[in-house]
């Protein structure tokens, strides 16, 4: 028998509920827009915010797996899309806050400015990789691609978790202010290494069933 949150998390209601968590950041910074509080340098203030929340959307969505297998609860898999799809929005609202408020929609600009701070084309890369897992992540491109391929292609969200790592990085380094990153790259490390002691066992148990034969 299911327990009650097992239970709950098969719900339209629950589905509803991790969609209004999800956007609930994005309805804040529109209030704080609305009400002028964004600080002295608003568009400073909206690209870290949509930056952090996309770094925050990376980690929940890497643990997904590890607490489907710990906690025994499958159920948590019907919610790696959404939050990936939530990701990829904060994502596109962190580029949109720095092409129309930092640089003014100034094509030449925001390229000498790629080529001027490399950690912008870091930034840039994750967005185009979680591009591409955004426009694979629904039932009809796994069909196209195949499940063993369509998972080798998705397996790409750790690069982009180490390129927005080191874009934080790299962007934190000018007022060297680690603590942040560190706590990101701790989580993401944590994770990785979750996921390569889970495939390195898998590997053995596959050799032992071959040697046993």
């Amino acid at each position: 028998m299911l327990s009650r949150g097992r239970r709950f998390l098969l719900t339209r209601a629950a589905w509803w509920w991790v969609l209004c968590v999800g956007l609930w950041p994005l309805l804040g910074l529109v209030v704080l827009t609305v009400q002028d509080g964004l600080g002295a340098n608003p568009a400073e203030y909206l690209i870290r915010a949509t930056g952090d929340w996309t770094l925050r959307g990376l980690c929940l969505g890497l643990a997904i797996t590890p607490l489907r297998a710990q906690l025994g609860w499958p159920e948590l898999a019907r919610y790696r899309r959404m939050l990936g799809l939530l990701t990829y929005l904060y994502a596109c609202l962190h580029l949109a806050c720095y092409v129309l408020f930092d640089m003014g929609l100034d094509v030449r600009e925001i390229v000498l400015d790629v080529l001027k701070r490399p950690f912008i084309w870091l930034g840039a890369s994750a967005w185009l990789l979680l591009s591409v897992m955004a426009a694979t992540s629904f039932n009809r491109a796994v069909r196209w691609l195949g499940g063993a391929r369509w998972q080798a292609l998705h397996r790409v969200v750790y690069a982009v978790a180490l390129l927005a790592v080191l874009h934080f990085w790299w962007m934190r380094a000018a007022k060297s202010n680690f603590n942040e990153v560190l706590v990101y790259a701790v989580i993401l490390g944590a994770l990785l290494a979750w996921r390569l002691q889970r495939a390195w066992q898998r590997r053995r148990q596959r050799a032992a069933k071959r040697t046993s034969v």
